[in-house]
């Protein structure tokens, strides 16, 4: 996760004390572990406990930009499987990952499972 333009506001010319930056990192945190959470329910009630218990899901809030600490966090831990969601946004629809996985994949010494959102349907045809 990201604190949109936490850099800048950092910065010399921005007029923020620290403690307000730091509510605002703080509130974006709590918002991203948020979601996270509410994903993590929605898969254990998908799934059922005996399926994770089984699978034993390590998962984590990195802080930082996607493309350089999942692949640090998944060297770090020795990962065999990285599973990730894809969405292009720009380019060929349908055809490439999202930019973000694609140079993720480049970067990772370990299996990669890809998945497309649920009901997508690719544009491209044979």
């Amino acid at each position: 996760w990201e604190a949109m333009a936490e850099s800048s506001l950092r910065g010399a010319f921005i007029d923020a004390s620290e403690e307000q930056i730091e509510t605002y990192v703080k509130e974006v945190q709590r918002q991203h572990k948020q979601s996270l959470e509410a994903l993590v329910a929605e898969i254990t009630n998908e799934l059922g406990n005996d399926t994770l218990n089984y699978l034993k899901p390590q998962i984590q809030l990195l802080k930082g930009s996607p493309r350089k600490e999942i692949p640090a966090f998944t060297q770090q831990i020795e990962a065999d499987l990285v599973i990730m969601g894809t969405v292009a946004r720009t380019g060929i629809p349908g055809l490439f990952m999202g930019n973000t996985a694609e140079t993720i994949l480049n970067r990772l010494n370990c299996s990669v499972l890809a998945i497309k959102p649920p009901g997508f349907v690719t544009p491209v045809s044979y």
